[in-house]
C-alpha cells in the first residue's frame, strides 16, 4: 500500500492558493491521503503568543481561512486528512475558526482535534532544563518569557486520527511529524520500527518547506533554471509500507522535481547527516540514495533510523530590550560616496549622543548589506557600485528612548546629511530573542481533544 501526503504551506505567509492543485492531485489517487500545512517558525510562534496575550481569542495562524477555504470542503468530502500547526499559540481558536468555515461550507458534522501540551510557559520552574548543544543565550528573567514550546512528535497526531479526526490542529510539533503521523496511522508502523519511522520523518522533512523541493528557493538563472516560478507546484510524497518514497508534484504546475532539488532539501538544516534528531526518531542519512525515475518523480531509499531521543527540544522566546531600524536612499551620480558620507556622519552622531553600549549596525544596501556591514570595501566593489544605494541603520538597546533617539538621527540626515537623501522609514519594536533547551520526554504530556463529529463537543 502507498500513502500520499501533500504539503500546502511551508511557512506562515506562504501562497494561499497553493493547496488547490494539490488536492486535485490527491483526489486522483486510490490510496490513503493527507494534506499538511507547516506554518510555524520559532519567531512566528513567539509573535502569535504576543497576539494571544493582547487578545485571548487570537494567537493562531492569521492566514488560516485563506489557506483552507479553497480546499476544506473537498478534503472533508474525500477523506483527505488535514494536519497543520496553524494552531500556533492558540489551537482552540484555530479550531473554532475552522469549525465555522466548515459549517459555512455545509460540513457541520466535521470532526476536528486539537493537540495541546507543547506550551510549557506556565511550568518553567518545574521542568528539568538542559541547554541545547551550542546554546549560549541565557534567560535573564522568567517574567520576560513570552513563549516556551516543546517540539512534540507524531504520537498525539496519530491518536487524533485513530479517534476519527478529519482535521488535526496543533501548536508546536516537529515539522516532519505532520507527515509522519498519517504514514504511521495508515501503514500501522510500530513505534520502535526505527527504519520505517526514519523514512516517514524524512518524507516529512522533504516536503515541510513547500516548494523548496520543487524549485522554490532553488532557482538561480543561468545556473539552475526553474520553469513556471509563478505557478510552482507544491510537493507530494508517495510512501510505501516498506519505507520507499517518491517525491513529486501535481501535474500541470510549474517548478520541477529533480535529484538536485531533492538533495538540496534533503540536506537543508542538517548539521549531522548521521544523526538528524527529531522527537520521533534519529534519522541516519549516510546511506540514502536519490534517483530520478521519470520527469518530476524522484525516488529516495536507504534511510535508516535510531531510537528517539530521551529529551525534547524546547524553544524559549523572551523579551530583551528594543530594536529599531531606519533607512534612507541616495541615487544618481556619486550615490555611493554620498551614502558612505551619510553612514560615517551617522556613526559619529551616535557616538556623540547615544550610550556606549548601544549595539548598532550600518549597511549600504546594494554594496554591503548581506554580510558584515562594516567589512572593508574592495576597489572592485567600489568600481561596481550601484547608482541607487540605501543606507540602513539597525540598533538594539534596553532603553526604548535610546533606540528612538538613534533612528531619529538618521531621520535628521534629510537636511543634515549629504545631498539627495530621501525615502526615510523608521520602525521600533520590542526585541524578541530565542534560546533552545532540552527537557525530559516524560515531563511532557500531549493531550488530544475532539471537537464536532458524532458524540463530540
Amino acid at each position: 500500500m502507498t500513502v500520499v501526503v501533500g504539503c500546502g504551506a511551508g511557512f506562515s505567509g506562504d501562497r494561499t492558493d497553493a493547496a488547490r492543485p494539490l488536492v486535485d492531485a490527491l483526489m486522483s489517487y486510490d490510496a490513503p491521503r493527507a494534506l499538511m500545512f507547516e506554518t510555524l517558525g520559532e519567531r512566528t510562534l513567539a509573535a502569535a503568543q504576543l497576539r494571544r496575550i493582547k487578545d485571548p481569542d487570537s494567537g493562531d495562524e492569521p492566514l488560516l481561512e485563506e489557506f483552507l477555504s479553497p480546499v476544506l470542503s473537498d478534503c472533508l468530502a474525500n477523506h483527505i486528512t488535514i494536519l497543520g500547526n496553524f494552531g500556533a499559540a492558540n489551537p482552540t481558536a484555530a479550531c473554532r475558526r475552522i469549525q465555522q468555515l466548515a459549517q459555512r461550507l455545509g460540513h457541520s458534522q466535521a470532526c476536528l482535534a486539537t493537540i495541546h501540551g507543547d506550551d510549557v510557559r506556565d511550568r518553567l520552574h518545574a521542568l528539568d532544563w538542559q541547554a541545547w548543544e551550542g546554546e549560549k543565550r541565557s534567560i535573564s528573567a522568567l517574567e520576560q518569557v513570552v513563549a516556551a514550546n516543546v517540539y512534540l512528535g507524531a504520537d498525539a497526531l496519530i491518536e487524533a486520527m485513530a479517534q476519527g479526526a478529519q482535521v488535526v490542529i496543533t501548536g508546536r510539533v516537529a515539522d516532519p511529524s505532520l507527515a509522519l503521523a498519517p504514514l504511521c496511522y495508515y501503514h500501522s508502523w510500530a513505534g520502535d520500527d526505527w527504519d520505517k519511522l526514519a523514512a516517514g520523518a524524512l518524507a516529512g522533512h522533504l516536503i515541510e518547506c513547500g516548494t523548496q523541493v520543487t524549485g522554490g528557493y532553488f532557482a538561480d538563472p543561468g545556473v539552475k533554471e526553474v520553469p513556471g516560478m509563478a505557478s510552482l507546484g507544491y510537493p507530494l510524497v508517495e510512501v510505501e509500507r516498506n519505507g520507499r518514497l517518491v517525491v513529486t508534484k501535481p501535474p500541470g504546475t510549474g517548478g520541477l522535481v529533480t535529484e538536485q532539488t531533492v538533495k538540496e532539501q534533503l540536506l537543508y538544516e542538517i548539521h549531522n547527516p548521521g544523526a538528524y534528531i527529531t522527537p520521533d526518531v534519529v534519522i541516519d542519512l549516510e546511506h540514502v540514495r536519490v534517483r530520478q525515475l521519470t520527469k518530476d518523480r524522484v525516488e529516495v531509499t536507504g534511510v535508516r533510523g535510531k531510537p528517539a531521543p530521551d529529551r525534547l527540544k524546547t524553544t524559549v522566546s523572551f523579551l530583551d530590550g528594543y530594536q529599531g531600524e531606519a533607512e534612507i536612499s541616495y541615487a544618481g551620480p556619486n550615490a555611493f560616496a554620498r551614502a558612505n558620507l551619510a553612514r560615517e556622519t551617522l556613526r559619529q552622531r551616535l557616538a556623540l549622543r547615544c550610550p556606549a553600549n548601544l549595539r548598532a549596525r550600518f549597511d549600504l544596501i546594494g554594496i554591503s548589506s548581506v554580510f558584515d556591514g562594516d567589512s572593508q570595501l574592495t576597489a572592485q566593489t567600489l568600481q561596481d557600485a550601484a547608482n541607487d544605494i540605501r543606507l540602513r541603520l539597525a540598533v538594539e538597546h534596553a532603553d526604548k528612548s535610546v533606540v528612538e533617539l538613534a533612528t531619529q538621527e538618521l531621520l535628521a540626515l534629510y537636511c543634515c546629511g549629504p545631498a539627495g537623501g530621501g525615502g526615510v522609514r523608521r520602525h521600533h519594536t520590542q526585541r524578541l530573542k530565542t534560546a533552545s533547551y532540552l527537557v525530559p520526554r516524560q515531563q511532557v504530556a500531549p493531550t488530544v481533544t475532539l471537537h464536532g463529529g458524532e458524540g463530540n463537543e
